[in-house]
């Protein structure tokens, strides 16, 4: 079993590989500038690879984009093969990175707390104290009671 280190080297290098190789190499339609490799993983024993990519348009696009990256992917596995220089290379796993979806959730509940916190702030505008303003008694206040009640 390969240690961390060397598992994380490659992972880099199968990134910077499959992106450059998608950016210039692959002549596949599908594949357009639209196809954004964000983060790879390789198992501890260096035999598999998941890439995670993402894809900027609307769930048409995803689609072809993930065919295109099938049938990609023995091109993409050779190009991997001769810049590690490894006894095996690793296959590859392609995957959809869910950060996007995830990032724009929680942008919407953002959103959502920051109306909410608005429409707080317009009804608490106009709105006074129950009773004093300062309902906490300071040591001044003790003597005034004394004297009034004499």
């Amino acid at each position: 079993m390969a240690d961390n280190a060397r598992a994380k080297k490659l992972a880099d290098l199968i990134r910077e590989v499959v992106a450059e190789k998608l950016q210039r190499g692959v002549k596949d339609p599908r594949l357009g500038t639209h196809v954004t490799i964000t983060d790879t993983r390789v198992t501890g024993d260096l035999r598999e690879a998941t890439v995670f990519y993402t894809v900027y348009g609307d769930d048409e696009d995803r689609a072809s984009a993930a065919a295109g990256l099938e049938s990609a992917k023995g091109v993409l596995r050779s190009a991997v093969g001769r810049a590690a220089g490894t006894k095996f290379t690793p296959t590859l796993t392609f995957v959809a990175d869910a950060l996007p979806e995830n990032a724009k959730t929680i942008e919407d509940l953002l959103d959502k707390a920051r109306a909410s916190d608005a429409q707080v702030r317009e009804v608490s505008s106009g709105a006074q104290y129950a009773g004093d303003a300062d309902p906490y008694k300071k040591p001044g206040d003790e003597d005034d009671e004394d004297a009034a009640a004499e």
